[in-house]
């Protein structure tokens, strides 16, 4: 320890040496440049400052746009001037192109697939002995946001009627909608006044089907939206591929007329993504030879099934055709069953 009085001398006192960054030109060609811009990045994430962070991450992000459109233009380049002796398109990695292998993936020429559907619940539709006519219902209270949806899907889908439950069971329901002559059953379910499911039941010996339901739009909150007539539309299903997607087509086809007014040109798409069904309601419009427009007519509509069943709906006795179980099929991101 020092003793009092005596001081260090000044020039025996070392400051601490500070490294000093090597200042490297940025290499040439695109590899480098998106190196460097990874640097840049992680030297950014550094920054304490959170709108200083901001700011800079901003910068790189733009930066790492136009190296993009510089590579591309330039990839443009080399193939008009390669002409037929170019590579080949670079086709991005999506969850779509790289799905897992599926057994149940169903052929346009599957004749064992053929010969079910032929005996299948709605053989009948197809076969057109029967007319489509559906029964839209929901909850004893529907709120106001499930009311609306109700009267979406009334406008949506033709010779169908919207009624009230009341307090009536939906077991004992099921034979008195049988002996009136309709053929599906759409329930609308709620939780805290949000529509949140949907219960499709084709009568009268089913398959059974809910749905998860989210982001429900209605037509009037539709930008553009165009006003629905009474001609019967067109019905697209894409992208069904699977043998449970055949089941789930097929009863989506089945709520909608067999012959198609086209003079309406009202289209109406079940899109399957993802195991996600998109419903969208359009009407094309002619802009002239070569161009076609679209214009939305509503509702907007994400499904996702939670379980298929055989027969009506019978929650405890009923027998499960497929049942969505998180834990144990949603494994991979790369698995889809639909």
């Amino acid at each position: 320890r020092r003793p009092r009085g005596t001081e260090r001398p000044l020039q025996s006192i070392e400051m601490p040496k500070t490294r000093e960054k090597k200042s490297s030109a940025a290499p040439e060609g695109p590899r480098s440049s998106a190196k460097a811009t990874a640097q840049r990045l992680f030297h950014s994430s550094l920054i304490r400052n959170k709108i200083h962070r901001r700011l800079a991450y901003q910068q790189e992000k733009q930066q790492r746009l136009r190296e993009k459109r510089a590579r591309r233009e330039q990839r443009r380049r080399e193939r008009e001037k390669l002409g037929d002796e170019a590579p080949p398109k670079q086709v991005p990695r999506t969850l779509e192109n790289t799905r897992l292998p599926d057994e149940t993936v169903v052929l346009p020429d599957d004749e064992e697939v053929l010969q079910d559907e032929k005996t299948d619940e709605l053989a009948d539709y197809f076969d057109r002995k029967t007319t489509p006519k559906v029964l839209i219902i929901s909850i004893t209270k529907p709120s106001g946001r499930t009311h609306l949806l109700m009267r979406e899907l009334n406008n949506c889908i033709p010779n169908s009627e919207m009624r009230q439950r009341k307090a009536v069971d939906l077991k004992k329901l099921i034979p008195e909608a049988a002996k009136r002559e309709f053929t599906d059953i759409l329930a609308v379910n709620e939780d805290r006044k949000v529509p949140n499911g949907l219960l499709l039941i084709h009568l009268p010996d089913g398959p059974t089907a809910h749905f998860k339901l989210t982001s429900f739009q209605r037509g009037y909150d539709i930008k553009g939206h165009g006003k629905v007539t009474s001609h019967k539309p067109e019905v697209i299903l894409n992208n069904f591929t699977t043998r449970l997607g055949h089941s789930v087509g097929r009863m989506f086809a089945a709520l909608f007329p067999h012959d198609p007014e086209f003079k309406g040109r009202r289209v109406v798409t079940f899109h399957n993504q993802r195991d996600y069904v998109f419903l969208r309601h359009h009407r094309y419009i002619f802009r002239n030879a070569q161009r076609v427009g679209i214009q939305e007519l509503g509702p907007r509509l994400t499904l996702k099934l939670r379980s298929l069943q055989k027969g009506t709906f019978d929650s405890k006795y009923g027998e499960y055709i497929w049942m969505h179980k998180r834990r144990q099929m949603d494994t991979s991101r790369r698995k889809f069953h639909l």
